[in-house]
């Protein structure tokens, strides 16, 4: 091993360890390590910042603005009502919704699928009196599976794709992707369908909708005493019977922007005070009712009586939230929308609501003006929890946006045009017919995706220039101990999906698919099957809440804990390979 391969694996290791600890963003981490890189001389300089101009990083940002014209037009909302009906069991319509689920995650985005279907999915969840957390994994995993299909399905593809133009001289066609992940997705929705969702826990499945919401745990939330209030001058233990009758726990005290020690039951109550409640969002309105107590903002000029609301929305993992709290935002000076509540997968919350650092999958309980709401949660990259019909719909645009994307579709599978020129004129289209308005473009793109590929393509590339991707691939060449070909290759498919599910799924892509290329030619044989599986392996992670963005989503929102995600997923992850690997070598045979 070179000085210069022991340094970029000690890079990459460093890398891998802080994205699985999570305690800073990913974008963070990936655009920190490729500096070092530079520094340590194993990305040359004027390569530094080449990843940004790459073709994958270009074709990922115009699908997210192509996406948000799709949603805007309102072709998935239509298509979500005339499919969805409470009354149906709980088995049918997981089938339903995953079956649309894949099917949208095929031509567009699948978290951005996922976003779109998941209101309507809790909606259906509280009509029909059942957990949310019974359909919520189905529907994650489900627009997973959907988004191998083509090309733009998922980031992954992309990346594959493009490296195999850099590697191989022309790239994956848009649906060279359909019949490996097709015959997966169809396997693995039939999966979550009829098995995957009776495997998870009994206290899960046994949840009541209807009682709680959507099945979240109880909001850690901050109420002001004001000068009238009738508690002034008790103690927090003598709220004891009250809160007992409206169903919360007052569970600290907040002075002068201190939180007393312990639970304060001994303190008295003065005018100003924040009291710390623990409850869900109508014992909530109760108890401040009984009391005369009011949500933090209101009372003090920030948030005007008139048309207030409350929205229960998630924190995505592109938010400009995630990593934030609402002070460091100012969210209620700057947005006129006040942080009453937070709940962290039924996780004890022990900061202060405004100063409590968010991370992706919280659930808040935000208070402002209902016409405020939509559009500040939009541009902060929060999702409604409930879809309250308060964006405006182009209907009248539907048409127009599907016939123009599928038009570019057409004439980029036919070679006519370059996939990113075409998408990019159907973005171009969606501003000007105002389908994706101008001051939306930017919000649509998912900006830490954008600098994670950016900054992971030069790394990647450096671990080919130094040699490192051969020292991997004879490794895992070794490790196999000479079995044939194809069992190789389900070996890659394995190791590829075990570093997605603790690792970003795009950058586990940027650092497989150059080993994929070496193993093949290691073994003498045709790199596409290798290219497939790490397609396929690097967009299956189903193990865990953090190997893709959709299982963070679904995590707040369905209540679920980190060990429940294994015990569907583990099957369907055992599942793709049994599928996968016989369905590469029939599509793509080891001789090419």
């Amino acid at each position: 091993m070179t000085l210069d391969q022991g340094l970029l694996f000690g890079l990459l290791a460093v890398v891998f360890v802080l994205l699985v600890w999570g305690r800073w963003r990913y974008d963070l981490v990936a655009f920190v390590a490729l500096l070092a890189a530079v520094l340590l001389g194993l990305v040359p300089v004027n390569e530094a910042f080449s990843g940004f101009g790459h073709p994958a990083t270009i074709i990922i940002a115009l699908v997210l603005i192509v996406s948000r014209g799709l949603s805007n037009s309102g072709v998935i909302e239509h298509l979500g009502r005339l499919l969805i009906d409470p009354a149906r069991r709980a088995g049918s319509h997981i089938a339903i919704m995953s079956g649309l689920a894949a099917s949208l995650s095929a031509v567009m985005n699948n978290v951005a699928a996922l976003a779109l279907l998941m209101p309507l999915d809790m909606q259906a969840a509280k009509k029909a009196a059942r957990s949310a957390a019974l359909t919520l994994m189905p529907l994650s995993f489900a627009s997973i599976l959907g988004g191998m299909i083509t090309l733009i399905g998922t980031p992954p593809n992309i990346v594959v794709a493009e490296y195999r133009n850099d590697a191989l001289g022309s790239p994956f066609g848009m649906f060279d992707f359909a019949p490996v992940g097709l015959a997966c997705a169809v396997v693995g929705v039939a999966y979550v369908a009829l098995i995957g969702w009776r495997l998870l826990p009994a206290d899960r499945k046994a949840a009541d909708a209807a009682a709680d919401l959507f099945d979240l745990g109880d909001y850690i939330a901050e109420v002001r005493v004001p000068e009238d209030s009738p508690v002034i001058g008790l103690k927090v233990r003598d709220l004891d019977e009250d809160a007992t009758r409206a169903d919360v726990d007052v569970v600290g005290l907040v002075r002068r922007g201190q939180r007393l020690p312990g639970l304060a039951r001994a303190v008295e109550i003065r005018a100003n005070d924040k009291l710390v409640i623990e409850a869900a969002p109508d014992a909530l309105e109760d108890f401040l009712g009984a009391l005369r107590l009011e949500y933090v903002g209101r009372g003090q000029g920030m948030l005007q009586d008139d048309e207030l609301a409350l929205q229960e929305v998630v924190v995505q993992d592109s938010s400009s939230l995630a990593g934030k709290s609402a002070m460091d935002v100012r969210l209620l000076y700057r947005h006129r929308i006040a942080l009453v509540g937070v709940s962290r997968a039924g996780a004890r919350i022990r900061e202060q609501v405004r100063k409590l650092k968010l991370k992706a999958g919280d659930v808040l309980l935000l208070l402002g003006e209902e016409r405020r709401l939509g559009d500040v949660s939009r541009r902060l990259g929060l999702l409604p929890l409930a879809d309250r019909g308060q964006r405006v719909i182009l209907r009248e645009k539907a048409w127009l946006a599907v016939g123009l994307f599928g038009l570019a579709i057409a004439a980029a599978s036919f070679g006519l045009v370059y996939l990113p020129v075409g998408l990019g004129l159907v973005a171009a289209a969606y501003v000007l017919l105002n389908i994706v308005p101008i001051r939306d473009v930017y919000d649509a793109v998912e900006w830490p995706v954008i600098v994670l590929l950016g900054s992971m393509i030069p790394i990647g590339a450096a671990l080919e220039s130094t040699g490192g991707t051969e020292l991997i691939a004879d490794g895992i060449v070794a490790l196999a101990g000479g079995l044939p070909p194809l069992a190789i290759l389900a070996v890659l498919i394995a190791v590829t999906m075990t570093l997605s599910d603790v690792m970003n799924n795009t950058a586990t892509a940027v650092i497989a698919a150059p080993v994929a290329v070496e193993m093949a030619n290691r073994l003498g044989v045709n790199p596409d099957p290798f290219l497939m599986g790490v397609a396929v392996a690097a967009s299956c992670a189903f193990l865990t809440p953090i190997g893709h963005k959709n299982n963070t989503l679904i995590m707040g929102p369905g209540g679920y804990s980190f060990g429940d995600y294994w015990r569907m997923g583990l099957p369907l992850e055992i599942l793709i390979v049994v599928v996968s690997v016989p369905a590469i070598a029939v599509f793509w045979p080891l001789g090419g």
